[in-house]
């Protein structure tokens, strides 16, 4: 049963641009020159409910704007798209109940509080009963030992901490599909692990949907069973990790992160 489904996805933004010092400053006040960027240029996939599945492509391809479409924070120029039934941008309230979100870059927690108040306060947010939050959070405290942090402020944790933090924040609520923007972003080899674990564990034994986005190939093969790599607002290739690897046949041992920068190049030159 397809979870997600996505047809001829397209997101343009314009970028107003100056030429550089006082005069271009001047010039910029009476005409500026407006560049407009395809973030995504039809893109179209399907990702089945319980898939979990890498996100790949280099900064700027199309991978963060996808998952703000597909979180109902942006609303597409053209296309359409469906989250387990939903509308993202139509059916905000009902489709931010469902989905979670991690962005490796921001928190949703509260940076001053103990982390156990800012569980608090989520719980009101999703209008969460008592029952269904203690049994969730003693689950997910349980699964992400979270026990010794939840008199911590936010501020004090170490990035290895917040992240498991932040991943039980956006499972609190037991949702059906989580998007993680490149969570694994700064943090050490030890975290790394830890983190991979609690990702493929929600997966496998809650059967949540996820959606992976990362520079970290090693993340993606430890992780995806399936592989999109997605290039100026394309798909370029989705398959799994053997089939990007089997797209050189010269016979010899490519790392997956060579294999992507040689199909990212032979698409630029196209």
């Amino acid at each position: 049963m397809s979870g997600i489904e996505v047809r001829n996805l397209v997101k343009t933004y314009r970028i107003a641009e100056r030429e550089k010092g006082l005069s271009g400053s001047v010039k910029g006040l009476f005409k500026r020159h407006i560049r407009e960027i395809r973030a995504l240029d039809g893109i179209s996939f399907s990702i089945g409910r319980g898939e979990l599945v890498g996100y790949i492509g280099p900064n700027g391809a199309g991978k963060s704007t996808t998952v703000k479409v597909l979180s109902g924070i942006l609303v597409p120029d053209g296309g359409r798209c469906t989250v387990n039934g939903r509308i993202p941008w139509e059916s905000r309230k009902e489709h931010v109940a469902r989905i979670g979100t991690v962005f490796g870059q921001k928190s949703q927690l509260w940076w001053d509080l103990p982390v156990e108040e800012s569980f608090d306060l989520l719980k009101e947010i999703y209008r969460l009963s008592d029952k269904q939050y203690k049994e969730t959070l003693g689950e997910l405290t349980e699964l992400f030992e979270l026990k010794e942090l939840y008199p911590v402020p936010v501020r004090q944790m170490s990035l290895g901490q917040r992240m498991r933090c932040d991943m039980a924040a956006a499972l609190i609520h037991s949702p059906d599909t989580v998007f993680l923007d490149e969570p694994t972003i700064g943090l050490d080899a030890v975290a790394k692990l830890t983190l991979r674990e609690l990702i493929s564990r929600i997966n496998r034994e809650k059967g949540v949907t996820v959606i992976l986005t990362t520079h970290d190939m090693d993340d993606v093969e430890a992780l995806c069973r399936r592989v999109m790599l997605i290039g100026h607002g394309r798909i370029l290739r989705d398959g799994t990790v053997e089939d990007l690897r089997r797209a050189y046949k010269d016979g010899s041992e490519v790392e997956l992160e060579e294999v992507v920068r040689r199909l990212y190049r032979e698409e630029a030159l196209r």
